[in-house]
């Protein structure tokens, strides 16, 4: 499960351009709405980000299914097949699924096989079978790099300000232009996402295609399609 948690890494790096071409729109519109609310509270555009990373996570399990068979993605396939993408079971996906520990571990089995009820509790109970604590080690440590990669953005700030004004720029930042330093923190944090989130739903799609090459075999059956298609 290791390795296939760096094999859904490599995957991103080698379709880095297709991922992004088709994400990044979607993505980027939702974080200027998100930063909009900043006049309502300073922490509500970093919360409204947070909730949503499901939802974004569809987009990029689309693009991310399509690379695995060696088909490049671009905004308008993510476009065309919108409804299937982004409505699919939106409802549940932005509310008990968003606290899963092993979120993106088992979103396949809502957004590619369609499993519904009974027969989606029985498959996820399949997958996570003996590997609950895999799925859930990826997404502590992809957490922490979240957590690491948020406080290097705030840091680069306070790496050019000279030691002796360290004071007056926190002053500053704090008081005068409050503003302006609740859309700082938003904004790296969303950069944070933007850029992490692929990674983090590549690395749990490659885990399941795992699992499912243990329990089906997965891999021979599709070079059995490719040989007698």
């Amino acid at each position: 499960m290791a390795e296939a948690c760096d094999l859904g890494a490599a995957l991103v790096r080698t379709h880095a351009r297709s991922v992004w071409a088709s994400f990044l729109p979607v993505y980027g519109v939702a974080v200027l709405l998100a930063l909009c609310t900043v006049e309502i509270a300073g922490w509500l555009p970093g919360v409204v980000i947070f909730c949503l990373k499901p939802w974004f996570d569809r987009s990029l399990l689309f693009c991310l299914s399509r690379a695995v068979f060696g088909q490049p993605t671009g905004w308008s396939d993510l476009w065309h097949h919108r409804r299937v993408v982004w409505g699919g079971q939106w409802l549940n996906t932005l509310l008990w699924r968003r606290l899963s520990p092993w979120r993106s571990y088992t979103q396949a089995i809502d957004q590619l096989e369609g499993q519904r009820g009974a027969a989606r509790r029985r498959r996820r109970k399949q997958l996570l079978h003996g590997r609950q604590g895999a799925a859930l080690l990826m997404q502590m440590l992809y957490g922490q790099v979240e957590m690491a990669l948020g406080l290097a953005c705030l840091s680069i700030v306070f790496w050019f300000v000279p030691g002796a004004g360290m004071s007056d720029m926190l002053e500053w930042m704090g008081s005068a232009h409050p503003l302006l330093e609740d859309l700082f923190l938003s904004a790296s944090y969303a950069a944070v996402v933007g850029l992490l989130e692929p990674f983090f739903v590549a690395s749990g799609f490659s885990m399941y295609l795992n699992r499912r090459v243990e329990l089906e075999a997965w891999d021979i059956e599709q070079d059995f399609r490719r040989a007698f298609a």
